[in-house]
């Protein structure tokens, strides 16, 4: 909310984090509100609801996860393989070391709220139309059009694949973003329509 002290609302993002890694992705608002040292009500006064709690550690941690990916994916010059390699294991190195927080966001506040829901999905899109802009600004993909969607294609299947992927520790971790750099490659191999 506007007009509040941004030391004391990181501080309160802070607790909300640690309580989250504590006690898993069901973690409860009291607990979150213990963690900070307040109340319930003050941590609402603090987001207004839930929902900008929510909100909140969306933008903290899904931009932060945007903010690494970027770089990796945009290194123009470097081999496309090399590039999903970079981007796909960044991706796996962060909600693996960081599952109960991915869970809480992607699977907690997004199940339970359809406002978070639609940030969360604005935020993953955001990362799909970027992604595409590259394919198309670097000719990998030259229609712009085809560019969008395997940006956006490539997004949701790596996410998609990383939750499988968590769920299956048996699995190795190479095969699976060899298997999506596999993909990758081939949607936007020269010829390919």
């Amino acid at each position: 909310m506007s007009g509040r002290d941004p030391d004391r609302r990181r501080a309160l993002l802070d607790a909300a984090d640690r309580a989250i890694l504590a006690e898993g992705p069901e973690v409860s608002m009291a607990a979150i509100a213990a963690e900070a040292g307040i109340t319930k009500p003050i941590l609402y006064r603090h987001f207004g609801d839930r929902s900008g709690l929510y909100q909140a550690l969306a933008d903290r941690h899904v931009r932060t996860v945007i903010a690494l990916l970027r770089p990796r994916f945009a290194e123009a010059g470097t081999d496309l393989r090399a590039r999903a390699r970079a981007t796909i294991d960044v991706y796996l190195d962060l909600v693996s070391a960081n599952l109960n927080l991915y869970r809480f966001l992607f699977h907690r506040a997004s199940g339970e709220d359809t406002r978070i829901r639609s940030h969360m999905t604005s935020l993953v899109s955001s990362l799909g139309e970027e992604l595409g802009r590259v394919l198309a600004d670097e000719r990998v993909v030259p229609d712009p059009v085809r560019a969008q969607v395997l940006g956006h294609a490539f997004v949701g299947m790596v996410q998609t694949t990383g939750d499988w992927w968590l769920e299956h520790p048996e699995v190795g971790r190479s095969q699976v973003v060899e298997g999506l750099v596999d993909v990758i490659a081939a949607a936007v191999a020269p010829g390919r329509r």
